[in-house]
């Protein structure tokens, strides 16, 4: 009773935490969901002027023949999360068995590691630690890594495996395609932010572009991949907080639901006890009555003997 009396003030005290947590998170969400929005639709007008995508930048170019894929895997660098970095994992597994080609993996988070490590999946960089609230410097390498796999050759598609953030009790786990970016105009929008809707209807907007369309690109596709993986990773860590602030939440309960149970199994020894000793005090009280009786009768045949 003791020992889970302890645990639940340590998981209720997690669930605090995280609480705090998720908060900040959610609100670094929302405020970079509007740029990456705002970017794609520049990429997109840009990608559908006059002449081909791959002609403007290599990033735009789609490759004839996919003979390797890269994967982004981010999950948490702690547990106590629930399903959040199995069901992540299991996803990005599904993946892989699906994939025709040999699939790569860039773990972004320990846990995530150590699972691909476990399935004996080809593991290329990690990248662990990362702060409890990132910023755009400390994701850029991620975003650099991928867009050197696909220019090198390495990886002819790019993709990244992250749970998307819907709600405080709902997080999905996605795989979504990232590099060759496709500016397509049919494209939907998606709920993270991430994919964003097609060409609306109607006119399109006129842009100048200085210095020029192709070194607006040469700056732009880059900095946007690198902005897809950091939404994705706002995404992550808004879904981590709160899978494990209702992880903790459920720990909680569960252990109060246990101790009463051990509350009740204590009471009940103990009356057990209390009386087991009671009829013991009587049985002897009795037994001790029952003897002086029989011996005052053994005294008066003597007596009248």
């Amino acid at each position: 009773m003791r020992s889970v009396r302890n645990i639940s003030q340590v998981t209720r005290a997690l669930e605090a935490v995280s609480a705090s947590k998720v908060r900040r998170a959610q609100q670094a969400v929302l405020a970079t969901r509007a740029y990456a929005g705002k970017a794609f639709q520049v990429l997109q007008h840009l990608g559908l002027q006059p002449g081909s995508a791959g002609s403007l930048h290599p990033l735009l170019a789609q490759r004839a023949e996919i003979r390797a894929v890269t994967v982004v895997l981010v999950t948490s660098d702690r547990g106590l999360c629930g399903a959040y970095n199995t069901n992540m994992v299991r996803a990005a597994m599904d993946f892989v068995r699906a994939s025709p080609v040999p699939v790569n993996f860039v773990a972004v988070g320990r846990k995530g590691r150590d699972l691909l490590l476990r399935r004996r999946q080809k593991l290329i960089a990690e990248f662990i630690n990362l702060p409890g609230n990132p910023t755009f410097a400390d994701v850029s390498a991620i975003g650099n890594l991928a867009v050197d796999e696909y220019l090198s050759g390495r990886a002819d598609e790019v993709y990244l495996a992250y749970t998307d953030y819907i709600n405080t009790l709902r997080q999905v786990p996605r795989v979504r395609h990232l590099l060759p970016l496709r500016p397509a105009p049919d494209e939907h929008a998606d709920v993270t932010g991430l994919a964003y809707a097609g060409r609306p209807a109607g006119p399109s907007a006129a842009y100048i572009y200085e210095p020029s369309q192709e070194g607006l690109l040469d700056v732009i596709v880059p900095r946007f991949t690198a902005l897809q993986v950091y939404q994705a990773i706002l995404e992550a860590a808004a879904s981590e907080h709160s899978a494990r602030m209702v992880a903790m939440r459920n720990a909680t309960d569960s252990a109060k639901e246990l101790l009463g149970g051990l509350q009740l199994g204590y009471n009940k020894a103990r009356q057990l006890a209390i009386t087991s000793d009671l009829l013991d005090i009587v049985g002897g009280v009795e037994a001790l009555g029952k003897a002086q009786a029989i011996h005052s009768s053994a005294e008066l045949e003597e007596a009248a003997a």
